[in-house]
């Protein structure tokens, strides 16, 4: 693990690739103690994201609202990555069928891409050798089995499929509810076919955050074992959980392996700390003591 000179945790590092909800806020309140960590923090920020339902720009302006440092170059979000996937392995202006809301549809015309909404608007034919089109599923709260259905026929004719993220569940301020992972779910029982993932914890989303900054010794910091923790295991990156959010003491007591943070805090005040009792062994045996 590479790190900087320096005696915290935030000076070891000089790139923070945070998730927001459970790390910065809940709903639509900001966490007051990570607001006043990142305030008083000089290494540079990308905001990173598996929610593929709003543009980089209005989660700018929402962390803004909230008493955070955030533009739109600063977000970095799992539509995309989604979109750089589908552009990477398809020809330019190829369609791809959207099961999501209008920002992913954005960042594919970005890439080159032409979104539609139906099966029969996209091509047919070609030798087999490469998709002639693709189909990319994010979040969105209007998701219907209309939509669903659109995307399986277009997925068992051969489309390329990317979802942007397989996160079961979405939290909200009523408590947990249905995520993209669990449309995704419904459309491979439907098709028995797999996607290729862009979000967290696959790599690219974190892959793709990484090359925003030059930087040496960059951490990634999140809530969730996961999603979070998982994807900066992906990518061979350290990493912080934060005990804001989804994931407890006690997940992290039974966490395996590939699922355990670098360290461990209550909360990013962490980023002001000394390092060495955050490390996870330190942690446990801290936790392990109290309990």
């Amino acid at each position: 693990m590479t790190t900087l000179g320096g005696t915290t945790l935030g000076e070891l590092h000089d790139h923070l690739l945070l998730d927001l909800d459970g790390t910065l806020y809940h709903g639509p309140r900001p966490i007051e103690s990570a607001v006043r960590a990142l305030r008083d923090l000089s290494s540079p920020v990308t905001y990173v994201t598996n929610n593929a339902s709003r543009s980089p720009a209005d989660v700018a302006a929402t962390l803004a609202g909230m008493g955070y440092e955030a533009v739109e170059e600063d977000v970095a979000t799992s539509a995309q990555a989604a979109a750089e996937l589908l552009a990477a392995q398809l020809d330019a202006g190829s369609r791809v069928l959207v099961v999501g809301a209008e920002a992913l549809e954005d960042e594919l015309r970005l890439r080159g891409l032409a979104p539609v909404r139906k099966f029969a608007d996209l091509p047919v034919g070609g030798d087999g050798s490469k998709p002639l089109y693709g189909v990319a599923q994010g979040h969105s709260p209007l998701t219907d089995w209309a939509q669903l259905a659109e995307a399986a026929l277009a997925i068992r004719a051969g489309g390329l499929w990317v979802a942007c993220n397989v996160d079961p569940t979405l939290p909200t301020e009523r408590g947990l509810l249905p995520g993209n992972g669990s449309m995704v779910a419904a459309l491979r029982t439907a098709t028995d076919q797999e996607p290729q993932v862009a979000g967290k914890p696959a790599a690219p989303l974190m892959r793709a955050a990484m090359r925003r900054l030059p930087a040496k010794a960059p951490l990634v910091v999140g809530d969730r074992l996961d999603t979070d923790i998982a994807g900066a295991n992906a990518v061979g990156l350290p990493s912080l959980l934060v005990l804001t959010g989804v994931s407890t003491v006690a997940d992290v007591l039974a966490a395996e392996a590939d699922l355990r943070p670098t360290y461990v805090a209550a909360d990013l005040a962490a980023l002001h700390q000394s390092p060495e009792p955050l490390l996870f062994d330190a942690w446990r045996a801290a936790a392990t003591a109290i309990d």
